[in-house]
């Protein structure tokens, strides 16, 4: 007789250890359900493979391009300065409350890390025309009249121009207010001006003016393609202008800083804040900028199909889950317990999971590198960003399985056996 309190005795024994389902077991019944069907199972990994491959391929494209538009930077654009006066608010609107001195060139030369310096301004010729005959001929084809602009003698290379005929004036021009000029190119154009060697004129009213040089591509400035150039102190003399509105300043890169902070007090040292400096941000800001640009546009696309990858895990799970039914009655019979199954077909899903990352990943870096190579650019590639790419596809199949494993998990062993189960 059984003394009170004590267990009641085992009819049968439990299994020794080595009988229970273990991680050896689980890794090799689920290899065998992954290839039991190897057309199935590749299917079930385009979409997860589409998915991580556009998140790679987006990740370093963006990196890369980043990296091009930032050398590209460097080079032309962090080089680059302009010096305007400020404006203030009033009621009337907005006012000038700065110049820009005739001695730019002299007083922002000084400065460290300024290779060239420019500037220009309006000059208002009032009711004059601008014309290459000095009579004026009703017959002739009217046109708009160009602009004329006052330029110092260093702008045309601060603003990267180049002369395609004849030349840009110089110091002793301005010193002397020679009456010359120099067309842009569609100023040129219109005026029928197309050659120098023979001396040609336009005319600014009655005045003659020599046409000493035309010049073409002005990238930053194209507006002045349209303009006749006079020497600031020629404009001076004939059109009393009073002052420059713009200054263009090429500096050393890295430079930028520094001019911002030294070329107020060069040119207004009472007033600095009546000049206005801009100058490029820094690189690295406009690297981000670009890679977030070109991340937003793409990570789209990479969720989409990513999310397609999920369901297309989920969709063949719960279908390997109604084909196994048998199986999986019969191993609950055997004694496989809820979390067994559980584990089962979540260790599948997650498998494929893995290999869609794998694959993918290794696609979009092949990808990256291929189009960095047709292009002749340096690829850039943040080797966490791959792996933590692969390691997603993991996680995608593990939430895409979670389901059909647990549904699996709940079916009765009798039902399962009879394939009744739903």
């Amino acid at each position: 007789m059984a003394r009170r309190g004590s267990r009641p005795p085992r009819l049968v024994a439990p299994p020794p250890a080595r009988d229970r389902f273990g991680p050896r077991d689980l890794l090799a019944e689920a290899a065998h359900g992954i290839g039991a069907r190897p057309g199935r199972l590749l299917l079930t990994i385009v979409g997860t493979v589409l998915g991580i491959g556009s998140l790679v391929v987006t990740t370093g494209l963006a990196q890369t391009a980043a990296g091009q538009i930032s050398r590209q930077f460097d080079a032309v654009a962090a080089t680059r300065v302009v010096v305007e006066p400020a404006s203030a608010r009033t009621a009337s609107g907005e006012r000038t409350i700065g110049r820009i001195p005739w001695d730019v060139e002299d007083r922002l030369g000084r400065i460290a890390g300024v290779e060239l310096v420019g500037a220009l301004g309006p000059v208002d010729t009032g009711d004059l025309e601008v014309t290459a005959q000095p009579v004026n001929d009703p017959s002739a084809q009217a046109f708009a009249p160009p602009a004329v602009v006052a330029a110092t003698p260093g702008l045309l290379a601060a603003i990267d121009g180049r002369v395609t005929t004849g030349r840009w004036f110089d110091a002793g021009h301005d010193a002397r207010a020679d009456r010359v000029v120099v067309l842009g190119s569609r100023a040129a154009q219109r005026l029928g001006v197309l050659r120098v060697d023979r001396q040609p004129a336009i005319f600014i009213g009655e005045r003659p003016y020599a046409v000493i040089g035309v010049v073409d591509g002005v990238q930053r400035r194209s507006d002045l393609l349209d303009a006749v150039f006079l020497p600031v102190g020629t404009a001076r003399a004939d059109f009393r202008v009073s002052g420059l509105d713009q200054a263009h300043v090429r500096i050393a890169v890295g430079a930028g800083p520094v001019i911002a902070e030294q070329a107020p007090y060069a040119l207004e040292p009472n007033t600095p804040e009546s000049v206005s400096v801009q100058v490029p941000p820094p690189p690295p800001s406009v690297q981000k900028d670009v890679q977030a640009d070109v991340n937003a546009i793409f990570l789209a696309l990479g969720a989409v199909a990513l999310l397609v990858g999920a369901l297309g895990i989920a969709n063949v799970t719960l279908l390997s889950v109604r084909e196994r039914l048998g199986e999986i009655g019969l191993r609950r019979a055997l004694g496989a317990r809820t979390r067994d199954i559980v584990a089962q077909f979540l260790t599948e899903s997650g498998v494929i999971g893995l290999l869609g990352g794998l694959v993918g990943a290794s696609l979009g870096v092949m990808v990256v590198v291929g189009v960095s190579v047709a292009k002749e650019w340096t690829p850039i590639l943040d080797t966490g960003a791959v792996i933590a790419a692969a390691a997603l596809g993991v996680v995608i199949g593990l939430l895409a399985g979670a389901y059909p494993a647990f549904r699996a998990a709940r079916i009765e062993p009798i039902a399962a056996l009879r394939g009744t189960a739903h």
